[in-house]
């Protein structure tokens, strides 16, 4: 059973992950074995703990402390609990909690690039997607609509981020990821591994997302560009397909990630 503990003193050091210490220093993505994250809400942490990770502590709202949530509790073991109401928590995170309720939990052990093309069909690889909240979002059209793993390059930001899990659902814990790596030459990577690389592309010499020579692709990788620049062109001149998606009214662009689930949705695999 948990240890729940009122919270009395806002400068204890064991709230220093929830209030003082910043997300990029918890997240340690080039020590992942120190690496925390925040997870939020009770439906996200209940997909980490599904997916294995390790929770390390909770801040609740007290109203919180019963119910379904009471039951995600108990399944971490003897693990610290701080509660307080909600407008103690607001002044110590610094943000309104969505339902009242946070877990820190271990960084996990990440996948390589290797293991998430290994047996997939249908990959998406972002290239410097730096806003956590189109990370998010694209974690959760492409775990809905059927692709099979994510791919990232080094400077794109982390899902792991407290926003991106949150827009995501949860759903980075449920589709397989990994980060190339700095210096990797990711397109021949994919063209070894027998995978055709569509570049979402604002080009003149780009295909409909729906062209019958994407569909018949045996193994296909979408790649998505930063939201101000698009895709680098050295990217482009990799890639075996430059990809639009048809406009009306004279617009000549969607957000990535709304352009993301377009994509992720005409080129599906079941």
């Amino acid at each position: 059973m948990s240890k729940v503990i009122q919270i009395e003193n806002f400068e204890a050091e064991e709230l220093d992950i929830y209030a003082r210490t910043r997300e990029i220093q918890l997240l340690n993505r080039h020590e992942p074995e120190k690496g925390i994250f925040i997870a939020e809400s009770p439906r996200v942490i209940e997909r980490a703990l599904d997916a294995g990770c390790e929770p390390l502590s909770f801040l609740a709202e007290k109203r919180h402390l019963e119910g379904e949530e009471k039951k995600l509790m108990e399944r971490c073991g003897e693990i610290p609990v701080y509660t307080a109401e909600l407008s103690v928590l607001t002044k110590i995170t610094g943000y309104q909690l969505t339902r009242g309720m946070l877990c820190a939990m271990r960084r996990p052990v990440g996948r390589t690039a290797t293991a998430v093309c290994k047996g997939a069909r249908r990959l998406v690889v972002l290239e410097n997607v730096v806003n956590p909240t189109n990370v998010g979002a694209i974690f959760r059209s492409a775990a809905a609509l059927g692709m099979d793993g994510i791919l990232l390059t080094p400077d794109c930001s982390d899902p792991l981020y407290r926003r991106a899990i949150r827009v995501s659902m949860g759903t980075v814990f449920q589709i397989p990821w990994a980060y190339f790596g700095k210096a990797e030459a990711w397109t021949r990577t994919l063209h070894k591994m027998d995978f055709k690389i569509a570049a979402m592309a604002l080009s003149k010499d780009a295909i409909a997302v729906d062209d019958s020579r994407l569909l018949s692709e045996e193994r296909l990788a979408v790649v998505l560009g930063t939201e101000g620049d698009g895709l680098a062109e050295s990217t482009l001149s990799h890639c075996d397909y430059q990809v639009c998606i048809p406009m009306a009214h004279g617009v000549d662009s969607l957000n990535v990630a709304a352009a993301s689930a377009v994509a992720f949705w005409a080129l599906k695999n079941f």
